[in-house]
């Protein structure tokens, strides 16, 4: 497994991945971010495509990324999150809509759940996830990088 940090506008990320798929993009913050296990190689160049497709993005000439990644999860949270990489790029959804969506609209709490697991962070968007009333919610990077990430696609939202 290959690992780099990249620091970004919103926060510090942890890439993970194989020489061909990115498996992970976690920020550092999070809680449920993985530990850097033994015998786990840094490798800045492994990411050179998505770390230079990140940039672009944060420099507002990117709005859709094409790199091979690819996520493990539940089937619920599989749904999930094909479901948010759906969501255009400068629009949101809300977390009642995804679990409208996804066939579970009275599950709210796991489909919150599922949304915060996200393990392709920016590039699969749940920071375009708000409230019904337009309001942040949570966030996995926390509520400042989730306000830079709005603020780069001109999403507007209610504190």
């Amino acid at each position: 497994m290959y690992y780099t940090f990249a620091d970004t506008p919103a926060g510090t990320l942890l890439f993970t991945g194989n020489d061909k798929t990115i498996t992970g993009i976690h920020w550092k913050v999070f809680k449920r971010t993985p530990p850097v296990a033994a015998g786990w190689i840094e490798n800045k160049s492994v990411f050179r495509t998505a770390l230079d497709q990140l940039g672009e993005y944060f420099a507002g000439q990117r709005q859709t990324f094409d790199f091979a990644y690819a996520t493990k999860g539940t089937e619920l949270q599989m749904s999930v999150w094909r479901e948010l990489a759906n969501i255009p790029y400068g629009t949101s959804a809300s977390y009642q809509s995804i679990a409208t969506a996804v066939g579970k609209p009275n599950a709210m709490r796991a489909v919150g759940t599922a949304i915060g697991s996200n393990p392709i962070s920016i590039i699969i968007p749940c920071h375009r996830v708000l409230t019904s009333t337009g309001k942040l919610g949570g966030y996995a990077g926390g509520l400042n990088s989730k306000m830079q990430l709005l603020h780069v696609e001109g999403i507007g939202f209610r504190e």
